[in-house]
């Protein structure tokens, strides 16, 4: 699988760097006023290549894939809910459906192993690489090629859309565990720090899910590079997400990253290539407990902390006018020379 993976370049550029560092300097404010906003104008200039970055045809994607896992009851609610959350996000009744509109998004939902059959229609792309995947307390959740084809799936669909930023939106019952499994894995780490209540699992439940996750660990115990972990505790939706983030990089994309699943995308495609995190901008630090941890791994500064645990995308689309805040002020806000505003002394 690793002929999949292209070489992506550091955006290290000292010249750009300085050249936006001193036009964010010269706008009409004390220096550093605008806090995070600032860093994030300095990532972004960087990312596009500008001075004066703009952001264009934002595509909203939103992964979609059902687990085998979840039948162990790792989840508060059923599989059939993956699907019919797929039909909501078409019917724009979800969240993200809202906010999406709300703020010009492009939402479109890929199918990317759900187990159910959908009727092709505008705003979905039919991807699917089986009726999810297999359960992961018994064999690899998916295949070698499985895995492959997902991740080839992804960089493939992400190419075709145009615009210069990519965010990141999944849905599928059970994915907070396959989260959890990746990064216990990948940062050797407690499943019981890296698990939460995911939809919302009672004391009980969230026991179970601990006893199921601890068990899928040993049993896939040799599985610790990567893209290993990946097939063995991954869903189709993550893979395609893994895919999509690759080529976004590739391509130099800004790249807005939604909640913990999402992240745990990123997790994997930064093992494989880490300046992938120079295109990531990370909306939000979620309310699943090993969302935290996961950031910080990834030397991650989140913009927004609202307590969400929604996923769907919804994170990144409320971080969205950040961006473009960001953008506009970069270009727009005057300069002390332009305003004929005196500096500080």
């Amino acid at each position: 699988m690793q002929n999949l993976i292209p070489q992506i370049p550091s955006l290290q550029n000292p010249a750009l760097s300085a050249a936006l560092q001193r036009r964010i300097d010269g706008k009409t404010k004390p220096l550093g006023a605008l806090g995070h906003l600032e860093r994030l104008m300095l990532r972004i200039g960087l990312i596009l290549g500008s001075e004066t970055p703009a952001l264009r045809e934002p595509q909203l994607m939103v992964f979609a894939g059902d687990h085998g896992l979840a039948r162990r009851g790792v989840s508060a609610y059923p599989s059939d809910v993956t699907w019919q959350m797929v039909e909501n996000f078409l019917a724009g009744g979800a969240a993200v459906s809202v906010l999406a509109r709300q703020h010009g998004l492009k939402l479109t939902v890929v199918d990317a192993g759900v187990a159910h059959d959908f009727a092709p229609r505008a705003g979905l792309l039919i991807a699917k690489i089986a009726a999810g995947t297999a359960d992961s307390a018994e064999h690899p959740a998916m295949t070698t090629d499985q895995c492959a084809t997902a991740i080839a799936a992804g960089k493939t669909l992400l190419a075709r859309q145009p615009g210069n930023a990519l965010l990141l939106g999944e849905m599928g019952i059970g994915n907070t565990s396959s989260a959890a499994l990746l990064l216990a894995r990948l940062q050797n780490l407690p499943i019981e720090r890296c698990t939460g209540r995911g939809t919302g699992l009672d004391d009980a439940g969230l026991q179970r899910k601990l006893d199921t996750l601890g068990a899928v660990l040993q049993r896939h115990a040799q599985a610790s590079e990567p893209l290993q972990a990946l097939a063995a505790f991954g869903g189709f939706e993550i893979a395609m997400m893994v895919g999509a983030v690759l080529q976004a990089a590739l391509e130099r994309r800004v790249i807005v990253v939604d909640g913990f699943i999402a992240s745990a995308a990123v997790l994997v495609a930064a093992a494989l290539q880490p300046a992938v995190l120079e295109r990531c901008v990370f909306a939000h630090r979620s309310e699943e407990s090993g969302h935290r941890l996961m950031l910080e791994a990834l030397g991650a500064e989140p913009l927004l902390d609202l307590g969400l645990r929604l996923g769907e995308g919804s994170g990144a689309a409320l971080a969205w006018p950040l961006l473009s805040s960001a953008c506009l002020i970069l270009s727009e806000m005057a300069s002390f020379e332009s305003a004929g505003v005196s500096q500080q002394a």
